[in-house]
Formats: C-alpha cells, sequence, structure tokens
C-alpha cells in the first residue's frame, strides 16, 4: 500500500506524525473555509502551526498535499466480516456515504477532482494515492466472499484485475454521483439495492422494489 506522504529522501531528524496529521487537517479545513482557488502553502503552514519550509520539505506543491489531505480518509474505510458479501457491500458503501457527507470529504475531494480535468499529473496523484489504495477494499471483499463459497474460484489473473477495477468503478462512480452530483440520500433502502445488483443483478435489484 502506498504511503499517505510523498518520499522524502531528505537525511537529518525523522518526520514527525503528529506534524503530518496537524498539516492535513489543517489543509482540509482551510480547504472548506477558503476553497481551492484560495488556499495556499501559507495558510496551511500557519493553521498547523509550522514553518511553510517544514511543508515543502513534505509536499511539493498544493496539489500533493491535498490529494493526501483527501487520501487519509479514505483510509478510514473498512470492510468487516459480516458474514455475506451482500452484507458487506451495504455496509462499505454506508460508511463511504458518510464520509462523502463531511464537509471536509465533500470539500476537497470535489475540489481535487475538478483541479485534475486540466493536470495530468494531478490525475495520476489521485489515482495512485486514493483510487489504488481503496480497491483493497474489492480485493478483501472478494476474497472473503470466495472463503465462504459465495464466489467461485478466480479466473485467469487479467480477467480478475479487470473484474476488481470495474467492481470498483461501479460502486464509487454510483455512490459519489448519488451523493454529490445527484445530492440524493445514500439512505439504506438504495444501498440494499445496489448491493443486490452488484451481487445478484437486475432480477434481484429489481425484486426489492
Amino acid at each position: 500500500m502506498c504511503s499517505t506522504t510523498p518520499r522524502n529522501t531528505r537525511t537529518g531528524r525523522p518526520r514527525s506524525t503528529e506534524a503530518d496529521a496537524a498539516i492535513l487537517e489543517a489543509t482540509r479545513a482551510a480547504l472548506v473555509d477558503m476553497g481551492w482557488s484560495k488556499l495556499t502553502m501559507g495558510d496551511v503552514a500557519t493553521r498547523a502551526g509550522v514553518a511553510k519550509t517544514t511543508l515543502y520539505r513534505r509536499w511539493a506543491n498544493k496539489n500533493e498535499l491535498v490529494v493526501d489531505a483527501v487520501a487519509v480518509l479514505f483510509d478510514e474505510l473498512e470492510l468487516p466480516d459480516l458474514g455475506s458479501l451482500q452484507a458487506d457491500i451495504e455496509h462499505v458503501v454506508l460508511q463511504f456515504a458518510a464520509l462523502l457527507e463531511r464537509p471536509e470529504t465533500k470539500t476537497a475531494l470535489m475540489a481535487v477532482v475538478a483541479e485534475s480535468t486540466r493536470d495530468a499529473p494531478l490525475r495520476e496523484r489521485i489515482r495512485t494515492s486514493i483510487v489504488d489504495r481503496q480497491k483493497r477494499l474489492v480485493l478483501d471483499g472478494r476474497r472473503r466472499a470466495q472463503e465462504r463459497g459465495e464466489l467461485s474460484a478466480d479466473p485467469d489473473p487479467v480477467t480478475v484485475d479487470a473484474l476488481d477495477d470495474l467492481i470498483f468503478d461501479v460502486v464509487a462512480g454510483a455512490v459519489v454521483h448519488r451523493a454529490l452530483v445527484s445530492a440524493e440520500p445514500v439512505d439504506t433502502a438504495w444501498v440494499a439495492r445496489l448491493s443486490a445488483l452488484l451481487v445478484g443483478g437486475l432480477g434481484a435489484a429489481a425484486a426489492l422494489g
């Protein structure tokens, strides 16, 4: 799994995890208060109570800093073993939706996604720091379902990778669109239909009404 902060090849005193956490929290707070366009590294340094040079030793620019500030929030997502694939999916989707309801998540995510439409390096950082890291949830869910006998053994690795990507895209895309684009509630009824669709297909989802 990738680190929540960028590589640092400098030698010297070890980095402080407390300082990193304070900086990332300050970044999210500044985004909520000021928005992407007005946010500066200096604003974050002041809020976090550190020197601006401390930020630049850790992050090369605002884009890197904001992506990492978002990434640590998504690392909070967990996939507990609730006894069935559908129950596991419902739980993590509700977790994801609750995370998107938080002002700091919503503001930061929308900001970096909008900015990435004209910034290829930023898109790549979002992919590696957020998307690729959270695909662990799909891998864990599939493995557990196979252990329970709910899913058959893996086909060839290429097919598995493509399927994992598709599952992640379907879940993440559906939740982000409903919560942040359509501004509709991601409630238990909607989540049950989504998980039934993923597990059993259109017939299972239709049966829930």
